[in-house]
């Protein structure tokens, strides 16, 4: 049994057992950088979502995943099929994947959020167990090209850590912004693009409020 959601002209098909879409991979579909023609990849891909996320918002994307759990990069392959879009989904673990250095334009992930030991648990798709954020950002400067772009969410309580490990892979933080559910509650995501290569300059975005 599928649940079905609706992204655009694309529809998602999102099989039992594969981490279902919600609101963090909406957010950096919409917050990350991507243009026409680039050569995107997806590293912990999941369904799928946020390749589809993108494609929706510039053409002639070359679209590529990377998930080590296999009925997800399947539910992946088939929702790129389903919706006649080309790509490649590796099932492989992000960390070994043998894909080419620098070839990527955009790499964008959205991550386990929560450190082995910390004793928080958004269940098995939200531990750092497989992979942790730094070699996640370690895969990530590998695969993007000099100047290309490495986007993320994650938890704003690990904003530190993600500056940290994006800036020592020789990422450099260049975008970032809140989401908070309104003015009266904490920020809930943190949103962030990094350039590899790219100089010392931060822009700090505006905080985004979803009004739920």
């Amino acid at each position: 049994m599928s649940a079905l959601e609706q992204l655009g002209p694309y529809t998602l098909a999102v099989p039992d057992g594969v981490f279902s879409l919600g609101g963090d991979a909406l957010e950096l579909g919409a917050f990350a950088t991507v243009k026409r023609g680039w050569r995107v990849c997806d590293l912990g891909t999941g369904s799928g979502a946020l390749l589809l996320l993108l494609a929706r918002r510039a053409g002639g994307l070359s679209l590529t995943g990377v998930e080590r759990h296999a009925p997800s990069a399947q539910a992946a392959r088939e929702n790129l099929r389903a919706n006649g879009l080309e790509g490649e989904i590796y099932t492989d673990d992000l960390r070994t994947c043998p894909l080419p250095a620098g070839q990527f334009d955009l790499v964008i992930s959205n991550p386990p959020y929560f450190p082995v030991g910390s004793g928080k648990s958004g269940g098995p798709f939200r531990s750092e167990e497989s992979c942790t954020l730094e070699e996640l950002c370690a895969a990530a400067a590998r695969l993007t090209r000099n100047g290309g772009r490495f986007a993320l969410c994650h938890r704003p309580e690990r904003l530190t850590d993600v500056l940290c490990a994006l800036r020592a892979c020789g990422l450099e933080p260049k975008r970032l912004q809140l989401v908070s559910h309104s003015p009266a509650h904490p920020p809930a995501l943190l949103l962030v693009e990094a350039v590899r290569g790219g100089g010392q300059g931060l822009e700090l975005l505006p905080e985004r409020f979803t009004g739920k």
